[in-house]
């Protein structure tokens, strides 16, 4: 059946994703303006040259001239995204709406939440910003023993508050590898049904992983998921895939260098390299989060789950607590390099030009946390004094 279109039930603004014949056919004549996308292959494509751009005008633009195009979108989410994680294990930190006015003033886009809180959320009303809402560990075994318990949490957490952007809800935090991994699925699962019951259909549900479910991960192809670690992956992307999500990966390359300064060279870890150093079949690797992200790639790939997309749900560089190498120099390097190379869209050896969303950890420094490295990931202090000069603010 060809699509038809109301026009007493349509609004008068319409998305469609990418170019579909029957569709483009339906809205002739409507009146309805058209934000018509291309696909996000065809991007490249379409930057090649005027003469591609006219190829693709002349097959989904031309034959419609009776379509009110309005906007043409030049594909859907390829520009990648920066955040911060909002950490609030802190006695001392800012009121929920000065650290809102802080994220808007400094122009982060992305906010992570690891656990709902009331205060914040409604801080977050109306500010655009985009929200990853976390559901406490505790909290991820109850979700998922009924859609009635996920409804709960739902219409506490997320129904009040219906000017937040709510872009990803993430259950747990590195529950994987871990006790409440085997609840992630069905989790997820009663999730996303409590969710489209509040109409939220397009916020997508994952959950956290963190890089020592690897049971490899040099070289980055050797990438491979411990055994009790992929069993429990291969449901969780089967969710993941069939719901068009991401897994949220957590990677800090401060770790495995701040266990091997010996081996591992520093500027490798802080994207400072002049060279390769690191050669893995016919790729080379100029930095560690490069190699670590497709270590996460490759053990995917070993699970048949090679399709299933990333975010980074936690990346960064201390300041203190170990002595030379945490320093805000150092850290300055790590997140400043960090974003030029997100932004820049190049993608990984082994994604090229794939792009992806990162939240660098986190806004504060939290004295609650334990003594030493864990109180100085902030990018401010408290007072909301810059630790050191990094974003636009």
């Amino acid at each position: 059946m060809k699509p038809r279109v109301d026009y007493n039930t349509l609004t008068k603004l319409l998305r469609l994703f990418e170019p579909n014949p029957d569709v483009l056919e339906a809205l002739k004549g409507s009146g309805i303006k058209v934000s018509l996308g291309t696909r996000n292959d065809d991007v490249k494509v379409i930057a090649s040259s005027v003469s591609a751009a006219n190829q693709w005008v002349n097959t989904n633009i031309a034959p419609y001239s009776q379509v009110n195009f309005t906007w043409i979108v030049l594909g859907n989410e390829i520009i990648p995204g920066i955040g911060v994680n909002y950490g609030r294990n802190g006695d001392n930190l800012p009121s929920p709406q000065n650290v809102i006015s802080l994220y808007k003033k400094c122009g982060i886009k992305l906010l992570r939440l690891f656990e709902p809180n009331p205060d914040v959320l409604e801080a977050l009303k109306g500010s655009g910003i985009e929200v990853s809402l976390g559901t406490r560990n505790d909290d991820v075994k109850v979700i998922a023993s009924s859609v009635s318990a996920a409804n709960q949490w739902v219409n506490t957490n997320i129904a009040p508050y219906s000017q937040v952007n709510f872009t990803w809800i993430v259950l747990g935090n590195e529950i994987i590898p871990g006790a409440e991994g085997v609840f992630a699925t069905q989790a997820m699962q009663n999730m996303k049904e409590a969710l489209i019951s509040i109409g939220l259909t397009n916020t997508k549900v994952t959950t956290s992983f963190f890089l020592a479910g690897l049971a490899s991960s040099y070289p980055p192809s050797a990438g491979a998921f411990t055994d009790e670690v992929a069993e429990v992956m291969k449901d969780v992307t089967a969710f993941l895939l069939q719901n068009d999500a991401p897994l949220m990966a957590n990677v800090y390359p401060y770790f495995p260098y701040a266990s091997n300064p010996a081996e591992i060279k520093l500027d490798y870890a802080l994207f400072q390299s002049k060279v390769a150093p690191v050669t893995d079949g016919s790729l080379k690797y100029d930095n560690l989060f490069d190699a670590m992200v497709d270590a996460v790639y490759s053990a995917l790939e070993k699970i048949d789950a090679g399709n299933v997309s990333l975010v980074i749900g936690e990346t960064g560089w201390p300041t203190a607590g170990n002595g030379a190498i945490t320093n805000t120099e150092n850290a300055k390097a790590y997140n400043s390099n960090l974003i030029k190379h997100v932004e820049s869209g190049v993608g990984t050896p082994k994604r090229p030009g794939q792009n992806i969303d990162v939240f660098i950890f986190a806004m504060f420094n939290e004295n609650l946390k334990a003594a030493g490295v864990e109180q100085n990931w902030g990018l401010f202090y408290p007072n909301t004094t810059a630790v050191y000069p990094l974003l636009q603010c």
